[in-house]
């Protein structure tokens, strides 16, 4: 089976959509495993829900740089990331793409959540867009995790790879523009990549412009198998093993 590493299933897809139709239509298509990312706060509580309803959803649960400087103690507490189905902190990370006038509160918040992570032991989820040299300076030390969706350059690729992080390849993969993103994952080793659809966004080629769905991973896991020059099923077992390196709680 395939696993959608980070997919944002709390999301409004639209009116018509329902979380059944989404995760039946994944299951069909071969993804047996959904993880479930916040962004927003106000969506940890639903996500976790999401997560005890499904035996094949779990969550990770983290607030976006976009809504600092939130308190995060307010929104992950002991008792919620305790929770078996809670596996990583995330997504968490920063974001100048806008511009970084709040840097300093997005830097508080993002520390913050590497502290509970810690404290939990728990993975992390980074989202890093614009934000390279600080995001590096930052995540040093005892945490580990994943680079969501990443499409920065190789030089953070690097870095992070020295420091025991994982990469997980989005729809953008497949995008015609995107060969230095091909080029970085056909350098990464295989025992460091995982993919994902980053739903409801990112929907990978021949599905760009809809409304992204985590049963569409399976385009990025050709993509992937055709730049590592390796039968998809091949490429299924070792990112099953991958992602249970990355997120010990997952029983797969």
């Amino acid at each position: 089976m395939f696993i959608d590493t980070h997919c944002h299933l709390t999301d409004n897809y639209n009116n018509e959509t329902s979380a059944d139709d989404i995760i039946s239509r994944a299951v069909d298509s071969g993804v047996g495993i959904m993880i479930c990312p916040t962004a927003n706060p106000t969506d940890i509580m639903p996500a976790l829900k999401l997560s005890k309803l499904y035996t094949n959803i779990y969550c990770t649960l983290g607030i976006h740089p976009e809504y600092a400087p939130v308190d995060a103690d307010t929104y992950l507490t002991d008792d919620i990331l305790s929770d078996s189905r809670v596996v990583g902190v995330g997504e968490i990370g920063l974001d100048y793409h806008y511009g970084n006038d709040n840097r300093a509160q997005q830097i508080k918040l993002f520390e913050r959540q590497l502290e509970i992570a810690r404290r939990h032991n728990l993975p992390v989820a980074i989202h890093t867009r614009d934000a390279e040299s600080d995001t590096a300076a930052i995540l040093r030390g005892d945490i580990r995790g994943v680079m969501h969706c990443f499409t920065s350059s190789y030089d953070l690729a690097k870095k992070m790879l020295d420091r025991g992080f994982f990469f997980s390849a989005s729809g953008i993969l497949t995008f015609k523009n995107a060969s230095d993103i091909r080029e970085t994952f056909s350098k990464l080793p295989l025992d460091r990549i995982v993919i994902e659809t980053d739903a409801p966004y990112c929907a990978p080629v021949p599905y760009r412009g809809s409304i992204c769905e985590p049963s569409m991973v399976i385009e990025t896991a050709r993509c992937l198998a055709a730049i590592k020059g390796l039968p998809l099923s091949e490429l299924e077992t070792i990112l099953m093993g991958n992602v249970k390196q990355l997120y010990p709680k997952i029983e797969i």
